[in-house]
């Protein structure tokens, strides 16, 4: 088989990796003391109130509020929060677990993030080490290292153009021209086929499509100690399938990506033997 078999896990970050919005866990409450109901239903009513993009405008409203409360939030404070994520049953264990299982049917598997949330709390987290790439939302600093300015904004619509970056190789998001080049199918880095989606509501949606359509897996996951959304997207054909965010071996997130994995190795596996029996002509 080909050794160059190459497939992408995509993964949401809030909801998906780890229960509720990274900024509710201190952030909010400890940094710029509101509550976090008292948070969003302002950054809710900016938003609506000047057409505004609500990633960028949650940003906004946290930088405001900062400076309103006299706090000057640099990389390494965002960093510091990440001690206060917790992860879903058996995140820690997955990474590894899954990376070999592929190793051992010849497949180089990579993980990916994309997420509205903050770049420096999910880069600062104990699972950081196994992205291939983490794309978030982040901060613009300024010469003192204050964050100053929303950098990037990742919102629902623009978390698909990093599945296209995956699947090109154009990995460094500042690079506008290999994105844009056309590159045949066959010479992609990751065919849409080989990547898999995870991910748990509204803003994974245009995700879920990419992949579903293009032949690869969308998972969505939930909370299984809460309430299951993510059901409507199965009914709406959305998503190939429904799980609870527990990633220990044995479970069904665990047996569903290991059958994908064993599909792309067969799919590999048959483009060989045809490529054989085409030179033997």
């Amino acid at each position: 088989m080909n050794t160059q078999t190459r497939m992408a896990l995509v993964y949401d970050f809030d909801g998906t990796l780890a229960p509720g919005h990274m900024q509710n866990r201190q952030f909010i409450p400890d940094t710029i003391g509101m509550e976090v109901g008292e948070f969003w239903a302002e950054v809710n009513q900016r938003a609506w109130a000047h057409e505004a993009d609500p990633i960028l405008t949650y940003m906004y409203v946290m930088l405001e509020k900062c400076r309103e409360a006299g706090v000057q939030v640099r990389r390494q404070d965002l960093a510091a929060r990440s001690e206060e994520t917790r992860f879903f049953p058996g995140v820690e264990e997955w990474f590894d677990r899954t990376t070999e299982y592929a190793r051992r049917r010849g497949i180089e598997l990579q993980h990916y993030c994309i997420s509205s949330g903050n770049a420096e709390i999910i880069e600062a987290t104990p699972i950081a080490r196994h992205f291939h790439r983490v794309y978030a939302s982040r901060f613009m600093y300024d010469r003192e290292g204050v964050a100053v300015w929303p950098a990037v904004a990742i919102n629902f619509t623009t978390k698909t153009q990093y599945l296209f970056r995956i699947n090109k190789g154009a990995l460094d998001q500042r690079d506008m021209e290999m994105i844009n080049r056309y590159i045949p199918r066959d010479r992609r880095a990751v065919p849409f086929e080989n990547m898999v989606y995870l991910g748990d509501g509204e803003t994974d949606v245009p995700c879920f499509r990419v992949i579903r359509d293009t032949g690869g897996l969308a998972v969505a996951v939930h909370d299984e100690g809460g309430e299951n959304p993510a059901l409507e997207y199965l009914r709406d054909e959305r998503v190939d399938a429904v799980t609870p965010a527990d990633y220990r071996e044995g479970r069904p997130l665990d047996l569903l990506v290991q059958g994908q994995i064993d599909l792309v190795e067969a799919g590999a596996k048959m483009k060989e033997l045809r490529r054989h029996q085409q030179q033997g002509r």
